[in-house]
C-alpha cells in the first residue's frame, strides 16, 4: 500500500515585507497568456470543477538542493488555481543531500504516495563513479596491500562500467518497478486529469510513457535541464557509444508520447522543438524559468532582522562576496579563484578587506581550487550544505552574490536556478558565466556585471574596485545594478505566477485529453 504523508505545517511570514517585497504581492499579473482566477473579492459565479494531476518526482521532499524546489513551489501554489495534486515520489532516496524543512512548503491538502527504490546508498554510487585512484601503493607498502588496492581499483571501475552500460539512463531506473505498481493502483483509487513528470532523473519520463499507454492520461514532461546537456556532465554520463544510442531512442520514445513538453529556458524550449520537427511533431512546448517564492524572502527578512548577530554582518571595510549552491563541473571556480589571486599578488593590503563564502556542496576537484586560497590574505569561509532558509539569509548578508557556469558546450542554454533568487535580493550580482541567456538576464538587471569564465583579469578588476570603496579609497564602481530596476520583469519569475502558467498547460492539455475521449467514447 502506498504510504502517504500527514499534515504538514505551512510557514507564514511573522512580520510585514519590505516594500519591493509588497510590490511582488497579490494580485499577480497574468503569465504568457494564462489569466489568473479574480482573487481580491469573493466570485458568485459557479466556479469550474477542480482537476488532480499526478506528478512524478524522484527529487521531492526531504531531498535537498536547487532541483527540489521546482516541484515543491508548484505543488504549494497549484491548488490556488483548481488543481489538486497527488505526487509520487520515492520513499529511500539515494541522494547526496536532504532538507527536512522543505516539508514546510508542502500544503496539507497534498497527498503524497511513495514507493522504494532498490539502488544502493548514495555513498555507494558515490564510491563506485568518483576516483577509484591508480592502483599503485607506496614504494614502503606491502605486496598484498599493493594488490588489494588494485584489485579495489578494478572493482570499482569494472561496478561503474556495468551499472552506466545496463542502468538506461540513469541508476533510478531502479525505481521504476516499484513507482509502476505503485501509480497504477493510485490511479485506479482516484481519478485524475494529467500526469506531469518532471525531471532528471529520466527514467521518470519512462514510468510517465507507460502510465499514459496504460491509462491514456495526457502527459507533461518537465525538462529542469535537457536530457542531452545532463548525460554528458551528470552522474549518468553517457559516455560509451551504446548508452548514448540508448538514451537517445528512449528520448525519442518518450516525446512521441508527450502531448507537451515544459523546459526552463528559451534556449532549451528551441532545442526541442526542433527535436519534435525531426520527428514529425508539432507537440506544444512552453518555457517556464525557475523562479522564486515571495513568501520565502519575507521569512528571510525576517529571520534576519530577528536573528543575525553582528558577528554574521559584514565589518566595516570588509567587502563580501558569497556564492550558495553546488561547485562542480558546470560551476568551476577556477576563473574567481584566479582573479583573487591577482588582487592578491597586485594589491595585498586591499586583499585583507575581501571576505569569500561559499555555502554548499562541492566537488573533491572544486575543493583543492579552493584551498589555493588558504595562502593568500583574505579570509575564506567554507560552509556545507544548509536549509533554503539559512541559504537565503546568507545571502541577505552579502554586499555582492556570485553566479557561476562554466563555458562548455551547452551551457548557453543553461539559466542556473539560483539566479531568479539572486535577482530577488535586490544585491549586485558578480555573473561569471558564458555568453547565452544567462548572460543575457543578467545583464537586464546588472548591466555592467557579467564576464565571460576566460575573463579573470576583468573579475579581478571588479573584486579590486569594490574592494576600494569598501575601504573609502573611491566611490567610482562601474557595475552597480541598474538604476531602473525593472520591477515588472522580476515579476515574471515569482513562482506563483509561474505556476498560473503551468496551471493553464495543465488545463488545455486535460480538456484537449477530454474531447479526444469523448470522440473516442468513455475514458
Amino acid at each position: 500500500m502506498p504510504s502517504r504523508i500527514g499534515e504538514v505545517p505551512v510557514v507564514t511570514a511573522s512580520r510585514p515585507a519590505p516594500a519591493w517585497l509588497q510590490s511582488l504581492a497579490e494580485p499577480a499579473r497574468p503569465v504568457r497568456g494564462y489569466g489568473l482566477p479574480p482573487a481580491m473579492e469573493p466570485s458568485r459565479a459557479p466556479q469550474p470543477p477542480r482537476k488532480r494531476v499526478l506528478l512524478i518526482a524522484y527529487s521531492f521532499p526531504p531531498v535537498g538542493g536547487a532541483g527540489v524546489q521546482r516541484p515543491a513551489k508548484w505543488v504549494k501554489y497549484l491548488d490556488q488555481f483548481g488543481w489538486d495534486v497527488t505526487v509520487l515520489t520515492v520513499e529511500n532516496p539515494s541522494v547526496p543531500l536532504l532538507d527536512e524543512s522543505l516539508l514546510a512548503e508542502i500544503p496539507a491538502t497534498t497527498r503524497i504516495v511513495k514507493a522504494r527504490t532498490l539502488e544502493p546508498g548514495y555513498r555507494f554510487k558515490q564510491a563506485v563513479s568518483g576516483n577509484v585512484g591508480s592502483g599503485v601503493g607506496s614504494s614502503r607498502g606491502s605486496l598484498l596491500k599493493r594488490g588489494l588496492r588494485s584489485i579495489t581499483s578494478w572493482a570499482k571501475k569494472l561496478a561503474k562500467l556495468c551499472a552506466t552500460t545496463l542502468l538506461q539512463p540513469d541508476a533510478q531506473r531502479l525505481w521504476l518497478p516499484a513507482a509502476w505498481k505503485v501509480a497504477c493502483q493510485t490511479l485506479r483509487e482516484t481519478p485524475h486529469d494529467a500526469i506531469l513528470v518532471t525531471a532528471p532523473p529520466y527514467s521518470s519520463f519512462l514510468l510517465g510513457q507507460r502510465l499514459k499507454a496504460r491509462f491514456g492520461l495526457p502527459l507533461v514532461l518537465d525538462y529542469r535541464d535537457e536530457w542531452d546537456l545532463s548525460s554528458q556532465y551528470l552522474e549518468n554520463s553517457a559516455t560509451a557509444w551504446f548508452a548514448r544510442h540508448v538514451q537517445e531512442r528512449m528520448q525519442r520514445g518518450v516525446l512521441r508520447s508527450a502531448d507537451a513538453v515544459i523546459t526552463t529556458t528559451q534556449s532549451s524550449s528551441r532545442a526541442i522543438r526542433q527535436r519534435l520537427t525531426d520527428l514529425a511533431l508539432s507537440t506544444r512546448v512552453e518555457t517556464i524559468y525557475n523562479g522564486f517564492d515571495t513568501e520565502d524572502f519575507t521569512s528571510a527578512t525576517n529571520l534576519t532582522t530577528s536573528q543575525t548577530t553582528p558577528a554574521d554582518k559584514p565589518a566595516a571595510g570588509i567587502f563580501r562576496l558569497i556564492y550558495t549552491g553546488t561547485l562542480w563541473n558546470l560551476t568551476d571556480i577556477t576563473p574567481v579563484v584566479k582573479a583573487i589571486e591577482t588582487v592578491a599578488a597586485d594589491a595585498p593590503e586591499l586583499a585583507k578587506h575581501l571576505e569569500f563564502l561559499v555555502v554548499g556542496r562541492k566537488t573533491p576537484e572544486q575543493r583543492q581550487v579552493l584551498d589555493r586560497l588558504a595562502a593568500l590574505p583574505c579570509r575564506v569561509v567554507l560552509r556545507d550544505y544548509c536549509p533554503h532558509a539559512e541559504v537565503l539569509e546568507h545571502q541577505s548578508q552579502a554586499d555582492s552574490l556570485l553566479l557561476l557556469l562554466s563555458d562548455v558546450p551547452g551551457a548557453n542554454r543553461v539559466v542556473p536556478a539560483k539566479l531568479f533568487e539572486y535577482l530577488a535580493t535586490r544585491k549586485e550580482i558578480l555573473a561569471v558565466v558564458p555568453e547565452g541567456e544567462t548572460a543575457g538576464i543578467v545583464r537586464e538587471f546588472h548591466a555592467e556585471s557579467q564576464f565571460t569564465p576566460a575573463d579573470y583579469t576583468g573579475i579581478a578588476c571588479w573584486i579590486l574596485e569594490r574592494l576600494q570603496r569598501a575601504t573609502g579609497q573611491t566611490n567610482a564602481v562601474s557595475s552597480m545594478i541598474n538604476s531602473a530596476f525593472p520591477e515588472q520583469r522580476l515579476l515574471d519569475f515569482s513562482r506563483k505566477s509561474q505556476t498560473a502558467q503551468l496551471a493553464g498547460l495543465l488545463s488545455e492539455v486535460a480538456n484537449a485529453g477530454q474531447g479526444i475521449a469523448a470522440l473516442g467514447g468513455a475514458r
